[in-house]
């Protein structure tokens, strides 16, 4: 004979007490394997796969995509076998369940986390090839709608990429739209992560910005020519945003008041000594900052190596978490969509963020010279005006500048 098992939200770490449900893995009825994932959960710094503790069959769900969960709730039942009736406790137990500590916390005494039963299908399912993906590559993929069983994976083990999901819709497979039809989409996950994060931060944020015209034509014939340098192909390639790392890290020495956090509910300013540069990345998903920890101790070749390693780990959903928070300035490039200027939202509780605008070859007035055509780049950035005074932002990018457009300064070592 079997037993039911309540399967619960189990505790992520780092106190974390509740997280959002954005994906199922399973449905009412299906059988599930020991360790086979069977929901995706949202924290406030990644998203995690749950798996099942023991084999079973499906008999209820416990919540709806989009639906936040506290520690402990009950997250899904399983009908199990007998013989494992000794699954770890930590994760599922036997009925009766008891609230744990910090599900009873979060609600009324009177309520208790209840699952709704979910009626049966009518017909049996279809075993279920198992799908190997990271949960980025799964939640765009149900955004976009596809299925991810009839996708074939190019990745080791035949896991799914982006770069699959990018074929598929080459070819045409997407779900048919008429033309009068309008496609609602949930804002969950990661999407809604993002706009509540950016309507605290423009809501909160005293912003204030500040556009900078730079002179790049040293630094790209720098960059050119340190990329054309013998053995290079051991070495990242130079992108213009390593050099403004540096730039960012030199400037923050002199202007410390820039690699702060506001706390501003304790009316606190908290400057740190170490810069963990928070590298703003477009994502499948959606804009995340993931981080590059320790930044000034860095050189030119290991920010360039930093920076597309964390960017790439973003993407594609293998972030570890100290990678997904923590930073304490923040820099964001469209790069070659980067436009002539741009207002960027401050990443609270940071009070400084530096962009960068498009390059291109502009004609400019050198006094004895006349008119010549330059690299020209803008420097767009923001602060959060109830720590930063306009004048103090307008000297730290200034300062920027001055080391973008001589390029060497960078390499100079400091006086202190």
């Amino acid at each position: 004979m079997g037993a039911t098992f309540v399967v619960k939200l189990p505790d992520i770490g780092e106190g974390i007490v509740e997280a959002e449900l954005v994906g199922w893995h399973v449905q009412v009825g299906d059988a599930v394997s020991e360790d086979q994932v069977i929901a995706e959960v949202m924290t406030d710094k990644a998203t995690v796969e749950i798996p099942a503790p023991c084999a079973g069959t499906v008999t209820a769900l416990g919540g709806e995509v989009g639906e936040k969960l506290v520690v402990g709730s009950e997250l899904l039942r399983l009908e199990a076998p007998a013989a494992r009736q000794a699954a770890e406790p930590a994760s599922a137990a036997p009925e009766p369940a008891r609230p744990e500590p910090a599900a009873a916390a979060a609600a009324p005494a009177a309520e208790t986390p209840r699952l709704a039963p979910q009626p049966a299908p009518a017909a049996s399912h279809a075993p279920q090839r198992s799908v190997l993906c990271s949960p980025a590559v799964r939640r765009r993929a149900h955004d976009l709608g596809l299925d991810l069983s009839g996708i074939t994976g190019t990745g080791p083990e035949g896991r799914i990429l982006h770069a699959d999901l990018d074929a598929v819709l080459l070819r045409g497979r997407r779900p048919p739209v008429s033309g009068d039809e309008v496609q609602e989409l949930p804002v969950i996950g990661l999407r809604r992560r993002i706009a509540e994060r950016m309507a605290d931060s423009a809501r909160r944020v005293a912003h204030f910005s500040y556009v900078e015209e730079v002179d790049v034509t040293a630094l790209e014939e720098l960059r050119a020519t340190l990329n054309a340098e013998p053995g290079i192909a051991d070495r990242p390639r130079l992108t213009p945003l390593p050099f403004l790392a540096l730039a960012v890290m030199r400037a923050v020495a002199e202007f410390p008041q820039m690699n702060a956090h506001y706390h501003d509910e304790a009316n606190l300013i908290r400057r740190m000594r170490a810069v963990h540069l928070g590298i703003a990345t477009q994502t499948a998903n959606g804009l995340m900052v993931p981080v590059m920890r320790h930044a000034e101790r860095l050189t030119l070749w290991d920010c360039a190596d930093g920076i597309r390693r964390v960017a790439e780990a973003a993407r594609d959903g293998s972030a570890k978490r100290e990678e997904l928070g923590g930073s304490t300035i923040t820099i964001t490039s469209l790069g070659p969509l980067g436009g002539l200027a741009s207002t960027p939202i401050v990443n609270a509780p940071e009070v400084a963020i530096i962009g960068t605008n498009r390059i291109a070859t502009r004609p400019v007035w050198q006094e004895g010279v006349g008119v010549v055509p330059r690299r020209m780049m803008n420097l767009s950035s923001s602060f959060d005006h109830r720590v930063i005074d306009g004048h103090d932002a307008a000297v730290f990018v200034r300062r920027i500048k001055a080391l973008l457009e001589t390029p060497s300064l960078l390499f100079v070592p400091d006086r202190g």
